[in-house]
């Protein structure tokens, strides 16, 4: 990872730390995963498959190890130019990290999806750990799970398997980020110790808000919205006055995200800055403007103003 700096004072000789790609097809609870590893929220969770757009950076330090997590994108056929940045941005993780989490769905057999996921990680020289989540809701997890494992059949790397609720057991998810935490190459921290995440808190509000969205919209309508913070300003007395946007592509989807008489938009607002209040223990206000522009999923440069670069 050539785009960060180790930060000097910080970091002693023996030290262990390393990149970790978290990926699967959508919906399988990669960010539930990471948040869990984290004990907080740095990655947005819905029910809706492709929630995750970017490649969020979580991160866990000890005195002696510290792990870069990385949220992934689902893997899956790209239907438009944002489809395509989310599969580069799996591309671009897998080979830059030192160690790959798939997380698979033991509720259901393997997909296409899932097949095309196997063959990315499949050849690749770096410990590879097969999550199996959602087994407190799955009829067949261990058949489910020999039905994962066969897709990587003639795989010679260090692989390990676990099985696990990302969500709902957290004793299991602690034991896969000890065996991670064992599995780093030795190296000085990449981060300063006490931060949890690489995003600044605009980008991590504008999720929380974009989350907040695609829970509310029904249909194809939350694939076409994306979300930016504009302003983040703190009064005097503590409050935090945060001003976003919310952007569509067409002027028929403005009228939706709004609803009759605002009632839409201000369900959205007000479920968003509820989250922001937990996790900053602040009080906020947040306006949000919805905005139109024009078929940004296939325009490379709202792509890029967007932040999908």
């Amino acid at each position: 990872m050539t785009d960060l700096h180790m930060t000097s004072g910080d970091t002693p000789t023996d030290t262990h730390s390393g990149f970790v790609a978290i990926v699967g097809k959508p919906n399988v609870g990669k960010s539930t995963l990471l948040n869990a590893f984290l004990n907080t929220k740095v990655a947005p969770t819905s029910p809706r498959p492709q929630t995750t757009r970017r490649g969020v950076r979580g991160i866990h330090t000890t005195d002696t190890h510290q792990i870069v997590f990385v949220d992934t994108p689902g893997v899956h056929k790209p239907k438009d130019a944002l489809g395509k940045y989310m599969n580069h941005e799996v591309h671009a993780a897998l080979a830059d990290v030192d160690v790959i989490i798939w997380v698979v769905d033991l509720r259901h057999p393997p997909t296409d999806e899932d097949t095309l996921v196997a063959h990315q990680v499949r050849d690749l020289p770096k410990p590879l750990f097969l999550v199996g989540n959602k087994r407190d809701v799955a009829k067949y997890p261990d058949e489910a799970m020999k039905l994962y494992r066969a897709l990587l059949e003639g795989r010679s790397s260090e692989t390990s398997e676990l099985t696990l609720s990302a969500q709902n057991d957290p004793g299991p998810v602690m034991t896969l980020r000890e065996q991670v935490m064992a599995a780093l190459p030795e190296n000085p921290f990449f981060y300063p110790r006490g931060g949890a995440s690489d995003q600044t808190r605009e980008m991590w509000a504008a999720e929380i808000v974009r989350e907040e969205a695609m829970k509310k919209l029904r249909d194809e309508l939350p694939y076409a919205v994306a979300t930016r913070v504009n302003s983040w300003t703190e009064r005097e007395d503590g409050l935090q006055r945060i001003e976003g946007e919310i952007i569509v592509e067409k002027n028929a989807h403005k009228g939706m995200v709004i609803g009759s008489g605002g009632k839409q938009l201000r369900e959205i607002g007000q479920a968003a800055r509820k989250q922001l209040e937990v996790f900053l223990n602040r009080k906020v206000y947040l306006g949000l403007e919805v905005i139109v522009i024009n078929n940004w999923r296939e325009d490379e440069e709202a792509l890029r103003e967007l932040g999908y670069e």
